[in-house]
């Protein structure tokens, strides 16, 4: 039974809802790098989007652990951090998911982002996960 199968209905939705999750990486320097993200799970893997110029990409480059926190908007001292691994890195380079995002946040972007050209889908493997 993999990590996501063992979760709850009320935490598993955290990952279903469109809500800013918190997502770590590890910089060259092995210090801890931590930004609010747009993502979606797709059921297995959580998506984000990116692109290749910034230093979280880099950072995943370096070290390919990830792992990302979402606060339960009903219950803030409630949240569910799911640890894992890039496991794919997806060429989007017409920023088409950056877009879907967008729509999905609620923030419609109108068109292509100017930095389509860089942009990638960052594809998280869920290894473990934690909760409260």
């Amino acid at each position: 039974m993999s990590a996501i199968d063992k979760l709850s209905p009320e935490y598993r939705r955290l990952l279903e809802l469109p809500l800013y999750g918190h997502l770590g990486t590890i910089r060259p320097d092995e210090t801890v790098q931590v930004n609010p993200m747009w993502y979606e799970f797709d059921g297995t893997h959580v998506r984000f989007t990116h692109t290749t110029t910034r230093q979280k990409f880099r950072n995943l480059q370096h070290n390919p652990s990830m792992s990302l926190s979402i606060v339960d908007p009903d219950e803030p001292t409630h949240y569910l951090e799911v640890r894992g691994m890039l496991v794919e890195t997806i060429p989007d380079p017409e920023g088409a998911f950056y877009v879907h995002l967008g729509e999905r946040y609620g923030k419609p972007l109108g068109g292509t982002p100017a930095d389509a050209a860089d942009r990638v889908i960052l594809v998280m493997s869920i290894e473990r996960t934690t909760k409260q």
